[in-house]
């Protein structure tokens, strides 16, 4: 006979507060969240029966219900005909510090991987010639790039670099991340100046991301300065949101 399923969230020490006036959903929601973050509800893993959950917590099943469907509409979970509520990889949450994608990537456990899909020298437009210090119509290097973690595509990097800065080989931009090259070429990097925002996904960016054309995206505009004030290279990047955020920290100024 097969092996009976366990459902992972017996394990979890899963408590709601009546007398709190957080929505009792809102607290199984967050407390699921916070298992998968710390990776207690591991990728892949199926969620029980929503009556069984509910019978355990003594909650009433449209409750369950609506705490998992926020959590499948944050994309941490997801919803399997003939296969059940499947946890699917944490949203990765990057702080708003001069690192890569890569880096915060392998220091989350999260298996960064990296297709490149442009390699090559281009002219460079006004506004990469502007952001790089450069003779608009002069050669910079072009690379595109899909970042991967656990194999699931997370962003889509778009990068333009000085000429002859270090040798961009496609092979090694797949093996690692661009700062990590950059570092191993001798250039200390200083400082960015960085724009976040957010809009519709292209149809090229809605293929490579697997999103639906038009769909929201987080995108992030980054020049980078080496500790000579050189500017080093210049980022347009589109991530996932189901899959990625970033983190800021707010100081009170006196």
């Amino acid at each position: 006979m097969p092996k009976p399923v366990v459902d992972p969230t017996v394990a979890l020490e899963l408590r709601v507060d009546r007398s709190s006036p957080v929505p009792l959903y809102f607290q199984l929601a967050q407390q699921l969240e916070a298992a998968i973050e710390r990776g207690s509800l591991t990728p892949g893993s199926l969620l029980g029966n929503e009556i069984d959950l509910a019978a355990r917590l003594g909650l009433s099943r449209p409750t369950v219900r609506q705490a998992i469907q926020s959590l499948v509409d944050k994309g941490l979970l997801v919803r399997r005909r003939g296969v059940g509520t499947q946890v699917v990889h944490s949203r990765v949450k990057r702080p708003l510090e001069l690192s890569s994608l890569y880096d915060d990537l392998e220091a989350a456990g999260r298996r960064p991987a990296t297709k490149v899909l442009v390699n090559t020298v281009v002219p460079a437009s006004a506004e990469i010639a502007v952001a790089l210090g450069v003779a608009e119509g002069g050669d910079v290097h072009r690379v595109e790039r899909l970042r991967l973690a656990h194999g699931e595509p997370m962003a889509y990097l778009i990068n333009h670099l000085p000429p002859g800065l270090f040798d961009l080989d496609t092979a090694r931009l797949e093996a690692t991340g661009l700062y990590r090259l950059m570092r191993g070429a001798g250039i200390t990097l200083h400082s960015a100046r960085q724009s976040i925002g957010a809009r519709g996904a292209t149809a090229t960016e809605a293929e490579r991301l697997g999103e639906a054309d038009g769909a929201p995206l987080l995108t992030m505009r980054r020049t980078t300065y080496d500790d000579t004030g050189r500017a080093v290279e210049h980022g347009d990047h589109a991530y996932r949101p189901s899959r990625y955020s970033f983190e800021f920290q707010l100081l009170v100024r006196p």
